[in-house]
Parts: C-alpha cells; sequence; structure tokens
C-alpha cells in the first residue's frame, strides 16, 4: 500500500511559542510564496539561507527583552544625538539567496533615505542595525551576512553578543561601533536583569540615570 503524503497549507499549521520548524530544500520562488501565504500579521519570524526556512515563534518571555533593548537602543541614539528610523520586524531580501526578519531594527547612517518609506524599494540599503533575540541558528546568521548587515546584536541566555560584518561574514566584537564610547553591552545586561525584578519604567529609569552618568551628565 502506497501512503500518499498530506499536503496541509503552512498557514493552517499551529505552532507553539517557542517552535522552530526548519524546511529544507526550499526554493526561492517557493520561499516567496510561502511568505505571501504566511502573510505581515502572524507571530512567527522566518530566515532563509542556503535553501533552508526556518519558522519560528517566539515565547512570551522574549518579548519583553526584544520591546527592552529596542527602547534602550532608541534612547542611546537620542544621548549620542544620531538620527534614525526604526524599522522593526520588517522582511529584508537578497533576492533568489536569503530573507530574515529581525526582532527589531534601525537606520542610522541611511535614516534620512529611508525616512518616510511605507515599503522597502528595490535597491534600499539593509538596516544598519539589528537585533536579535535568543537566536542558536547558524541559517539566520548565514541569512544576516547574505543581506549585509553591517551591525547584528544578538541576545541569548542573558548575554548580549555585537557581531561586525568583516569581508562577508561576522566577527564577534568587544564593543558596538555604533556607540565606541559607550559601556553599551554593561548598560543593557543591567537593565534587561533589573525588567524582570522592578519593571520596566524603573528598568528605563535606571538605564537612563546609567548612561548619564557614563556621559558626565549627572547633576548628583
Amino acid at each position: 500500500m502506497v501512503i500518499a503524503p498530506i499536503a496541509k497549507p503552512i498557514s493552517q499549521m499551529h505552532l507553539a511559542p517557542g517552535s522552530v520548524v526548519s524546511i529544507p530544500d526550499l526554493s526561492w520562488e517557493e520561499f516567496e510564496r510561502l511568505l505571501e501565504e504566511l502573510g505581515e500579521r502572524r507571530a512567527a519570524r522566518i530566515a532563509y539561507s542556503n535553501g533552508t526556512l526556518e519558522i519560528m515563534v517566539p515565547l512570551p518571555e522574549h518579548e519583553r527583552p526584544t520591546e527592552l533593548i529596542s527602547d534602550l537602543v532608541k534612547r542611546l541614539l537620542n544621548a549620542t544625538e544620531q538620527d534614525y528610523e526604526p524599522f522593526g520586524s520588517t522582511t529584508f531580501k537578497q533576492e533568489g539567496v536569503a530573507g530574515v526578519e529581525p526582532d527589531a531594527c534601525f537606520y542610522i547612517q541611511h535614516a534620512s533615505q529611508m525616512r518616510g518609506r511605507r515599503r522597502l524599494q528595490l535597491g534600499d540599503p539593509p538596516p544598519d542595525l539589528a537585533l536579535e533575540i535568543d537566536v542558536t541558528s547558524a541559517t539566520t546568521l548565514a541569512a544576516y551576512e547574505a543581506i549585509a548587515v553591517p551591525e547584528l546584536w544578538v541576545y541569548a541566555n542573558g548575554n548580549l553578543t555585537f557581531y561586525i560584518l568583516h569581508d562577508g561574514h561576522y566577527v564577534e566584537s568587544d564593543y558596538s561601533p555604533t556607540f565606541p564610547e559607550l559601556p553599551v553591552k554593561q548598560l543593557i545586561l543591567e537593565a534587561v536583569a533589573q525588567v524582570w525584578t522592578v519593571g520596566t519604567p524603573a528598568a528605563l529609569q535606571a538605564f537612563q540615570m546609567a548612561l548619564d552618568r557614563e556621559q558626565g551628565l549627572d547633576q548628583g
């Protein structure tokens, strides 16, 4: 007896929070069709590289660090008087090669170019800084390399890692080139640890006070 495979639209799959589904040997055309089927209003994040698609559904505890660190990046950019435009979890693609959705991302050097964009256009640059929470997948990092995001922050297991694109590949860095004069890792990790005990407003306030001290703005 031959058992025929069951074909079911991926949009009808109900994945539990924390799930990761990997689909190998997927062509670019199939990836594009799946993206269209999944739509834009969804909790899942995708990463596509080297013919493999990963669909990840974040856990609830994933969202709080994402929102907090995104807010902290904005405070850092404001404090250092850098122009920026946040682009959230926009889908970025390198045609025929890779696609990825950051947990959060920012245009900084290209902020003025991207201001007012409602949709990405052909030839638009990648975001200058992207944020990922709890990445354990080589597919995800390879997708960012293919799209050529200059700076990627990965928060996982209570640690923050800075990846800098160098000759097409990521290398770890001890500091963020976007904020070279500030102890960004220390400041952010302290804020993330605090949010679970004192709450978001208090963690943000403590972060701002620490940032002011680092910049010599503490009024004592």
